[in-house]
């Protein structure tokens, strides 16, 4: 296996990763709002804020280091934010 294709594989190996992770996120804010119409529950927030924080930490190393593109990195963490952006609207409009 040459350096290149090792380069390669550990790239798409990281990408797969953040994607499962991005995933996993993604799921819980789904139940989020799944449970929205029963209550709020501010730790939950909490929760999802942390996740999204390290997600986007792990983001940046993997750019940073070169194993993605950066607007790569970036679509994916736009994607999550666009629906924690949905669920928290939904959650003020719940409350109102």
């Amino acid at each position: 296996m040459t350096s290149s294709e090792l380069q390669e594989q550990l790239n798409l190996k990281a990408l797969n990763l953040l994607k499962e992770d991005a995933d996993k996120i993604e799921k819980l804010i789904e139940v989020q709002m799944e449970n929205l119409a029963t209550r709020y529950c501010p730790l939950y927030e909490e929760v999802l804020d942390t996740q999204m924080y390290g997600f986007s930490r792990q983001v940046d190393y993997a750019i940073r280091v070169g194993l993605i593109q950066e607007t790569i990195g970036k679509q994916i963490i736009s994607r999550l934010e666009r629906n924690l952006a949905t669920l928290y609207e939904a959650m003020n409009n719940k409350q109102q």
